[in-house]
């Protein structure tokens, strides 16, 4: 164990609120509890495990608590500093989290001269830090005794002080080191994890590998054996929950498997066996979207979409825009024409509070405000009602309720990792967060049959930013899961049938590019996964996330303009893709590594152009037609009632993306094919899902 001085390096796991406590029997003794930093770190190819006590702790006097008053409507107000030292204690307390609030912030104590206080009581002399490599147990409490705590034992026999976590997630500590090391639970003792074992269970589920071409390579030595280890209990995740596999990003798993296959043989490095595929279509039991012709589908020739439209973006609806659509009791005015300003343009940040809840369904548009006032205070009480539910329920009832419990720990876990990099989410102790908890904790008593499934913190996050409210921040969610139910249910049906209308929309456009995708096995486009499961959430910044979500709820210019979204990026990415000759796990980790990359206001413009040229085609396939509510191709778009808008310009498109269209079909082998190609549409989309 190397002393603990100022270790740099990449942060793989970062915990304030681990605790040491230095003397366990003087429980009335500030001093026997140093709070601290717990750091996994990599450093020169090196993985570093640090522990220091907190240097910038947070001064509790300062922090912003929730009171109730006679109207139920509370502000952060300071904590008297009489009360200043159970701060933290009153943030977990049971009147701070049944408040409602309307803001939410905390102040940090500044440090005199720009100095960081020095340590006192002689707290520094419990710093410490480790190589991964010199770690040889781990030991855990017993589930359900007080805080969660861990103990380092390294291979000398060096045992670490216990370190407590006061605000959970030690859990996350043990999946961060199972990035680099093989733990599994001791035949003596099933509290410690033993480092680098040979797990038996691990072991039989490498060996029903038999059958997979990858054993193979093991057997020659040119895969290594953890690495498979390791992806295989990944698989076995994304079998279980594809949604939560797939949001933390399966394409890590095929970039683990085939790097390995990369390093150890030049001629490895093309594509992996088509078989791996195969082991990934498993993902999703009965997804199958390339289908051949069978009775019952339509056969539709090459269509020639005609003319795509060149059209550019507004600016935002301002508060002063918002403000002269009402009336004189509260109602708005012009609904059809708002809608298409905001689809134009997206709104102001001052007026996405008011807007909201009438773009998601919480308030109705021709309501006037003193319904919508009744409204509100009805659904404060029912939301309250929801909450006392499960904060009721004692320590002794939830240890019979698993499905409480389970939810709880999903909740947790997806919280303390849920925008952390946001101002208004980061830090510990973060009001915010115990808001997010509390309206998923309250959304599992709102519907219990789905209760809470990883991916759900995402949706809820930018809601409970812009709303600053716990009750309409619920209201809000609960209206957009209602949209966006299917993707989290058991059967992932929603997810299924959007994989197949998206494959169904992308063949129309660009049947070259789809058969490219077919012969590097990625046909089934489970890259697009995540942009459908939480809406771009991942894909985009926070502040574009605001803009691309409120124009996709104005549910304009067509049905499941989200599919257009992502035929829009794909059309934009085609040219690298075909050029460069990526392969399957190319293909997988491109497309994840546009994160954060995309221009929003770009694929908005995109994507509406290929609606409106999907609009003006007199020849779309009525599957087609069906995916985007369209009646004789024709719909309702912002441009359609207008005869010449000066934001569409009607251009041939010789530079498009999509070419497909006029140009011969790139066969699976990469010859040329002049033949018209058939394409196997359902005249009802959920056919093409196989029984």
């Amino acid at each position: 164990m190397a002393a603990a001085g100022v270790v740099s390096g990449k942060i793989i796991y970062e915990q304030e609120g681990v605790y040491i406590h230095s003397s366990c029997g003087k429980t009335n003794d500030q001093d026997s509890l140093i709070s601290g930093i717990l750091r996994v770190l990599e450093k020169d190819a090196e993985v570093i495990v640090d522990w220091r006590p907190l240097d910038d702790a947070l001064d509790s006097s300062s922090i912003l608590y929730a009171r109730k008053d006679s109207s139920s409507v509370v502000e952060w107000t300071q904590a008297p500093k009489e009360r200043g030292h159970r701060g933290s204690e009153h943030l977990n307390s049971y009147e701070a989290e049944w408040d409602m609030v309307n803001t939410v912030s905390f102040k940090r104590k500044p440090h005199t001269n720009g100095d960081a206080p020095s340590h006192r009581n002689g707290k520094s002399k419990w710093s410490f830090l480790f190589s991964l490599t010199d770690l040889k147990s781990i030991k855990q409490n017993k589930e359900g005794m007080g805080w969660s705590y861990l103990v380092f034992c390294l291979k000398d026999d060096v045992v670490l002080p216990a370190l407590h976590f006061h605000q959970g997630d030690s859990k996350l500590l043990i999946e961060s080191l199972e990035k680099y090391v093989v733990l599994c639970e001791s035949p003596q003792d099933k509290r410690t994890l033993l480092v680098n074992c040979q797990n038996k269970s691990l072991s039989q589920s490498f060996e029903n590998l038999l059958d997979e071409p990858a054993y193979g390579l093991i057997q020659a030595g040119l895969l290594d054996r953890r690495k498979l280890l390791w992806a295989i209990h990944h698989w076995k995740k994304i079998k279980k929950d594809p949604y939560t596999a797939t949001m933390i990003g399966f394409s890590k798993v095929t970039n683990y498997i085939f790097d390995s296959l990369r390093g150890s043989d030049p001629s490895t490095h093309q594509r992996p066996p088509s078989e791996m595929a195969d082991f990934l279509s498993d993902a999703i039991s009965g997804l199958k979207i390339n289908q051949q012709e069978e009775p019952g589908f339509e056969v539709i020739t090459r269509i020639d979409l005609g003319e795509r439209p060149v059209v550019q973006r507004k600016e935002p609806v301002s508060l002063e825009e918002w403000t002269k659509n009402i009336d004189s009791e509260g109602r708005i005015l012009n609904v059809d024409s708002m809608k298409q300003m905001i689809f134009r343009g997206g709104l102001s940040h001052a007026l996405r509070k008011q807007a909201w809840k009438f773009l998601l369904g919480y308030f109705p548009w021709d309501s006037t405000k003193e319904e919508r006032t009744q409204l509100q205070k009805q659904k404060t009480d029912e939301y309250f009602r929801m909450k006392l539910q499960w904060k009721s329920v004692s320590q002794e009832q939830e240890k019979r309720n698993s499905r409480l419990r389970d939810y709880r720990s999903l909740i947790e876990k997806d919280v303390n990792r849920t925008d952390r990099t946001n101002k208004f989410y980061e830090g510990q102790d973060n009001p915010g967060l115990i808001l997010l908890h509390d309206i998923l904790m309250t959304y599992c008593m709102y519907d219990f049959d789905l209760g809470y499934v990883q991916g759900m913190s995402d949706l809820l996050s930018p809601l409970l930013y812009v709303m600053e409210n716990e009750v309409d921040a619920f209201w809000c969610f609960a209206s957009y899961m209602d949209q966006m139910h299917q993707n989290f249910e058991e059967q992932m049906q929603g997810m299924k049938t959007q994989l197949i209308q998206l494959s169904t929309l992308l063949r129309l456009l660009d049947s070259g590019f789809c058969s490219y995708l077919e012969s590097q096995d990625s046909g089934y486009l489970y890259f697009c996964f995540r942009w459908l499961l939480i809406r771009f959430k991942r894909e985009f910044s926070f502040l574009d996330i605001l803009r691309l979500w409120e124009v996709m709820w104005t549910e304009l210019p067509c049905k499941n303009f989200h599919l257009l979204l992502c035929c829009a990026i794909l059309e934009s990415e085609k040219q690298q893709i075909m050029e460069k000759h990526y392969g399957f796990n190319e293909i997988l980790k491109h497309i994840n590594e546009l994160s954060m990359k995309i221009d929003v206001e770009d694929i908005l413009c995109k994507a509406e152009a290929i609606s409106l040229q999907m609009v003006k085609c007199k020849e779309l396939p009525q599957a087609v037609c069906e995916i985007l509510g369209l009646q004789d191709s024709e719909v309702t778009t912002p441009d359609s009632d207008v005869g010449e808008d000066e934001n569409v310009v009607m251009t041939p498109r010789p530079t498009s993306a999509f070419q497909s269209n006029a140009l011969p079909t790139l066969s699976a082998s990469g010859s040329r094919d002049d033949s018209p190609t058939q394409i196997p549409v359902s005249s009802d989309v959920c056919r093409l899902t196989p029984a």
